[in-house]
């Protein structure tokens, strides 16, 4: 008897990820932190474990540990997403000037 189980499973896009982590706002400016610029990067491996490296507005903002939850909690949701690893990072510096998107910087008055 042939085994015809399909072991293997869909793992998310990073545009997927992406698009779950819009759901994760600054709580200060009410903002996205994908469009604020402060996810600075996306994996997922073989084996389903996302790392995600973003940044603050600032070092010493309380809310950090808030953001990184939630962010967990919304990507350990998804189908094929199996562990989640949310690492602060402080390089380069978050800079709304360069790395917010246009909407963003309409927002918050940067020409």
């Amino acid at each position: 008897m042939t085994d015809t189980t399909d072991t293997t499973t869909t793992r998310p896009t990073v545009d997927e990820i992406r698009a779950v982590l819009r759901d994760v706002q600054d709580p200060e400016l009410r903002m996205s932190i994908v469009d604020l610029g402060l996810v600075y990067g996306i994996d997922i491996d073989d084996i389903g474990v996302v790392t995600i490296d973003l940044t603050l507005t600032t070092p010493a903002c309380p809310i950090g540990p808030m953001i990184q939850g939630q962010a967990y909690h919304l990507l350990t949701q998804m189908d094929g997403v199996e562990d989640v690893e949310v690492n602060l990072v402080w390089d380069p510096p978050w800079d709304p000037k360069t790395m917010a998107s246009e909407e963003v910087k309409m927002m918050l008055g940067i020409w």
